[in-house]
């Protein structure tokens, strides 16, 4: 007697190219988000009962069976972390690359991407098989690039190829320990129909990738294309797939570049590294306080320097505001590298617990240097910089700032006041205008200390 084993086959469904939700038949709406004739036809890959992979074509990894186990069976592992050359791209990394993981790294068109990598790919080449793959330029004009920024990188091998299933099969053949994809968005593969970039394509594309990184022990980088709301392009569960989620931020017009980590399975996140673009390449900035703090010859009203934290150490930062009359029918609120809606409620609060109204001026406030500030200890700054130029009275160049502002008014404390002094303390600042909460209980040496409790304490602090 003969048995027939059914053979795998892959099925048919309709994909959402907004959503990635899936259907089972064509709809002129996707009924997970709404939009109109988003879905396309796609095959999609058989998947293994068991491992609950895809049945790659070109890597041929099937999965593993898994097994339950205690926490107490499991072997404690130190990471083995790979420097990448610049201690600015460590210091996000968490201390470095890790064998294995998987770094996706985002930022506007021209921003510095391909060169950042390309230079960290040259470095660790030097210690380890480093292969950098293109889908976006090809061999000459990577070596063209090579050239200009004066990067030795004789041992770095290139591949040009948009395939996943190839780039995965010479992977296996060459071996690499650290690789680059640039990017993810022109890589596509021949289980899905879909165009390169699509939902269904990226997300297909970067699980093989990410699938043969675990299972090869290779540390990879994949570059994403960004929106123009500055949001990583393609489905956020390729934010999940991956182990870190860095941003390369910065102005046009500036020479200066903050990368950011959003997410780090190795480190902490909201780490910052500063590089200053010059015509050899990214060159890294080890201290970024000097840079986004300008000196001016005499003090000027509406600029006020504050101590923000970002992830592990403080850093001096410029906070600037202009107050002019306003001539429209409704006050305009402008801010860069800030949020707008929190300035909103800011000059709220200084009208009602400050007895001073802005309803009738336009305020525009700026973060010197193109650095974008999240944290709240930017609250205070920002009020007395704002009054600072209503009333055209310059603040002290020798004063810092910092503190978090209530609704009813009161001052709060924010994280690490007293290292935020000392960095403060270290660059000649002299009197600062701080939270009564994280007043020192030992004054530190060169800086006098303002502790405030109100908003009316602060502005008569001025």
């Amino acid at each position: 007697m003969t048995t027939r084993i059914k053979a795998k086959t892959s099925r048919t469904a309709f994909v959402c190219n907004e959503c990635g939700g899936q259907a089972t038949k064509w709809a002129g709406q996707c009924g997970d988000c709404g939009a109109w004739n988003s879905l396309v036809e796609n095959v999609v890959p058989a998947r293994n009962k068991r491992s609950g992979f895809s049945e790659m074509v070109g890597g041929g990894y099937a999965g593993v069976m898994s097994e339950v186990c205690s926490v107490n069976d499991i072997e404690s592992v130190d990471l083995v972390r790979i420097a990448t050359g610049y201690s600015e791209l460590d210091r996000v990394l968490g201390g470095g690359m890790v064998h294995g993981s998987v770094v996706l790294i985002g930022g506007d068109p021209g921003i510095g991407k391909s060169t950042l990598l390309q230079q960290a790919a040259a470095v660790l080449s030097q210690q380890l098989p480093t292969l950098y793959v293109t889908g976006e330029e090809s061999l000459q004009q990577v070596g063209m690039r090579t050239q200009r920024l004066g990067i030795e990188a004789a041992s770095m091998r290139l591949l040009a190829e948009t395939q996943v299933e190839r780039i995965i099969a010479l992977a296996e053949k060459e071996k690499p320990r650290v690789m680059v994809i640039d990017s993810i968005q022109t890589i596509f593969t021949e289980l899905v129909q879909s165009a390169p970039g699509s939902v269904s394509q990226l997300r297909e594309s970067a699980a093989q990738l990410v699938q043969f990184a675990k299972n090869s022990g290779t540390a990879m980088f994949l570059v994403g294309h960004v929106t123009k709301e500055g949001a990583l392009a393609g489905p956020r569960v390729l934010e999940h797939m991956v182990d870190t989620v860095l941003y390369f931020e910065g102005e046009t017009d500036s020479r200066y570049r903050v990368i950011r980590a959003v997410k780090n399975r190795f480190g902490a996140v909201n780490e910052v590294g500063v590089f200053a673009m010059t015509e050899k390449g990214l060159r890294e900035v080890s201290n970024p306080s000097a840079i986004f703090v300008s000196r001016h010859d005499q003090a000027v009203p509406g600029s006020i320097v504050m101590v923000t934290r970002e992830g592990s150490r403080p850093m001096l930062v410029e906070v600037q505001a202009l107050v002019a009359e306003s001539h429209a029918a409704s006050a305009r609120r402008v801010t860069v590298g800030l949020d707008q809606n929190r300035l909103a409620m800011l000059l709220a609060v200084l009208q009602r617990h400050g007895g001073i109204a802005m309803y009738d001026q336009d305020v525009f406030v700026n973060v010197v240097g193109g650095v974008r500030i999240t944290e709240t200890a930017a609250d205070l700054p920002v009020v007395l910089s704002a009054l600072s130029s209503l009333r055209d009275h310059a603040m002290p160049a020798n004063l810092v700032v910092f503190g978090e502002i209530g609704l009813a008014g009161e001052i709060r404390p924010v994280q690490n006041g007293q290292e935020r002094l000392r960095e403060a303390a270290q660059h000649g600042f002299t009197r600062a205008i701080i939270p009564k909460a994280n007043a020192p209980k030992q004054a530190i040496d060169g800086i006098e200390v303002i502790a405030v409790n109100r908003l009316s304490e602060a502005i008569e602090a001025m």
